[in-house]
């Protein structure tokens, strides 16, 4: 079975080694596995609510794509994507906003922190409080819910914000699922074995503190800041404590078990902390150097970062177009062509048949999709420039659907009508649900005819 991941990186600063170790080389990693499917997004809209400069926020999407990539990420093995790269994020959060309860939103832990600040300091409950920072959990929540996200690796500051998804996922399905679970509700993912690293101070290492080591610095920046690694006193040859150094926790992160014991039996042994840091410095520059250079080309490379980035939106966005067209329909967004006239000749017993669905894109094409009885998107279609021509087609695929050639392509078909592509299908979870799926798409058709 395929497990989706979904993973968002917060565009507000520049990754360091903490950012490496803790969160971007365990998901590179993850995305390898061959049941994963992975979703990796910079989190740009998430941005805002935490920053107000705008050459940050464009330099910090820059750089965090780079460093991604750098680090080796496979754009074309996981979908990688702007947040604000997709339209149907933000609708999506409408729809949630209006079925999220306040008090939940209420108990969110950075809105409590906020507002027990501005009590001790005597300040109005909610002064500089956006509703940004308050609906955040929404935006998070619709984050995850659009592309049903199975598990969403977090630190446990943000268990909450899965909870909270799972509470609006689970509210939207009572409401408007009759029978059908739009949503799959997420689990959060606590990762007990990734490192948490200490910066220069001893503290976690973070931006806040000014304690960060540079991840794709020069060589002499990364010299320069390992230097500045607070030590204890003890000269060399006296022995030192390897359990209570932040530099012995740093070597341990990125060393094989081998070197870590020849580590610590060194310190043990009196070896100088100078000479010490110059074996760490040694370890990051091999660990670090390839990829250093990688980033170094990329950054150079805007125009390269924005291809790969918009591609992997499309990407994402043949699965977040259709199936938002399918919530704007549980919710009554309905377009009235496609409203189905009940009369005693057609009306089957269940109340539910095979439909097509028009609807707009942002750039004003019109396209169509195919549901099945039970709502399962079955068709995608081309685009058109006017609505009549995605009328036009949805009758003739009905009348003229013994000329129909579906081609199945990796875990999804295309369909052609007369040799002109007219649509695709949704990506299939593998190829026995792919070739039910091009049977229901042929049932829906003859069910359509028949009708």
């Amino acid at each position: 079975m395929t497990t989706r991941i979904l993973t968002g990186i917060t565009t507000t600063g520049t990754p360091h080694l903490g950012n490496y170790a803790g969160a971007i080389r365990p998901a590179i990693v993850a995305s390898r596995a061959p049941d994963a499917d992975s979703f990796y997004f910079l989190a740009d809209y998430h941005a805002l609510i935490k920053c107000d400069d705008a050459q940050r926020i464009q330099r910090s999407r820059l750089e965090i794509a780079a460093t991604w990539l750098a680090c080796g990420l496979d754009a074309e093995r996981v979908t990688f994507y702007r947040q604000s790269d997709i339209p149907e994020i933000p609708e999506l959060t409408w729809l949630l906003t209006c079925v999220a309860a306040k008090g939940l939103l209420n108990r969110a832990h950075a809105y409590k922190a906020s507002v027990d600040k501005n009590v001790e300091a005597g300040e109005d409950p909610d002064a500089g409080i956006s509703m940004g920072l308050y609906s955040y959990p929404v935006l998070m929540a619709a984050d995850i819910l659009m592309f049903n996200a199975h598990k969403v690796p977090v630190g446990r500051d943000q268990i909450q914000h899965v909870e909270m998804a799972r509470d609006i996922g689970q509210r939207f399905n009572h409401l408007f699922g009759q029978g059908k679970e739009f949503f799959t509700l997420p689990e959060a993912v606590i990762e007990e074995t990734v490192a948490t690293l200490p910066g220069l101070d001893g503290r976690k290492m973070s931006k806040s503190y000014d304690n960060t080591i540079p991840l794709f610095g020069s060589a002499k920046a990364l010299k320069e800041a390992i230097a500045r690694i607070v030590t204890d006193s003890r000269l060399p040859g006296e022995p030192k404590d390897p359990d209570n150094a932040h530099l012995f926790t740093l070597y341990q992160a990125f060393a094989t078990p081998e070197q870590t014991i020849e580590f610590r039996e060194a310190l043990l042994q009196g070896l100088a902390w100078g000479e010490a840091k110059q074996r760490l410095f040694s370890l990051l520059d091999a660990e670090l150097a390839e990829a250093r250079e990688r980033y170094a080309t990329l950054i150079e490379k805007p125009a390269h970062l924005e291809d790969i980035l918009q591609a992997g939106a499309a990407k994402a966005r043949r699965i977040a177009t259709p199936f938002l067209g399918e919530l704007r329909e549980a919710v009554g967004l309905r377009n009235f062509r496609s409203e189905v006239k009940a009369d005693n000749k057609t009306k089957k017993k269940s109340g539910k048949t095979a439909r097509f669905v028009s609807f707009r894109e942002p750039d004003g094409a019109f396209r169509f999709r195919l549901l099945a009885a039970d709502g399962e998107e079955l068709l995608l279609s081309v685009t058109f420039a006017d609505p009549k021509a995605a009328g036009v087609l949805n009758h003739r695929l009905v009348v003229e659907r013994a000329h129909l050639t579906i081609i199945p392509e990796a875990l999804q078909y295309r369909v052609a009508l007369n040799g002109a592509l007219v649509g695709e299908s949704p990506q299939f979870a593998d190829a026995p649900a792919l070739e039910a799926g091009i049977q229901r798409l042929r049932d829906s058709l003859n069910s359509l005819a028949e009708d």
